[in-house]
């Protein structure tokens, strides 16, 4: 005698030799496969990147060649295409002021948009003042300048992101508002009076330019003492 009742013992062999148990992970009866949790999860974070905040950056993109067309066509001097290339200029800066405001409204942050909306900003900028110098409408050291101004923030900021980030300041938004500005009047063949105030809108733009610019590298440089005498102190308490 083993002291266990018969139907007791029936019932824990029958339970030891069921070819399902109570938790199965084929979906029928138990909890879900970890293995269809991780797909869904993938699949919800791949539909997200096509919110409208990312199609807006990809239209920016789509966008450059085209304003490069438009701009370099029948020699880049005919007014109808200029004014083709300005609209699309136009259209380009005006997404670049929604994309961001929307991502961080709506929560639509992506990484393709960290990613792809800086891009975006630097190719239509980038291509439009390349194509005026190009055409000798804008001379070669305002497009050096603020190319090299954009290209050594963007470095500056991956330099100092393990101490923290720099955030994008007044002076900055106002700088890219002329910017976007100068260059679209630069764009369209004016004449006259106002051939002249964008030559002094621009000139206000370069200023800009290099002052935030400046400031960058001064934020930059307090951050990473910051970061690092926090490091430096971390480091003795965990030492003590």
């Amino acid at each position: 005698m083993t002291g266990v009742p018969a139907s007791a013992a029936n019932g824990s062999s029958k339970a030891e030799s069921s070819p399902v148990g109570p938790a199965t992970s084929d979906g029928q009866g138990g909890a879900r496969s970890p293995r269809g949790g991780k797909l869904a999860a993938a699949a919800v974070n791949q539909a997200s990147v096509w919110n409208v905040a990312n199609l807006l950056t990809m239209l920016r993109l789509v966008l450059v060649p085209g304003f490069v067309a438009l701009m370099l066509a029948d020699g880049g001097y005919d007014p109808a295409w200029r004014s083709l290339a300005w609209a699309a200029f136009a259209i380009a800066m005006i997404t670049d002021l929604f994309d961001g405001h929307l991502a961080r409204t709506y929560n639509l942050v992506t990484d393709f948009g960290k990613i792809a909306d800086p891009i975006a900003d630097k190719a239509i900028m980038g291509a439009a003042l390349i194509c005026l110098s190009a055409l000798g409408d804008l001379p070669w050291w305002v497009t050096i300048v603020i190319l090299g101004r954009e290209l050594g923030i963007t470095l500056l900021r991956f330099l100092v992101i393990r101490y923290g980030v720099i955030p994008a300041s007044r002076g900055g938004k106002l700088k890219t508002l002329t910017q976007g500005v100068a260059v679209g009047m630069y764009v369209l063949a004016l004449t006259g009076w106002l051939a002249t105030l964008r030559f002094w809108v621009m000139a206000a733009a370069v200023v800009l330019t290099v002052v935030t610019g400046l400031d960058y590298v001064r934020q930059a440089i307090v951050l990473r003492r910051q970061g690092i005498a926090e490091r430096k102190a971390a480091l003795e308490e965990t030492e003590a």
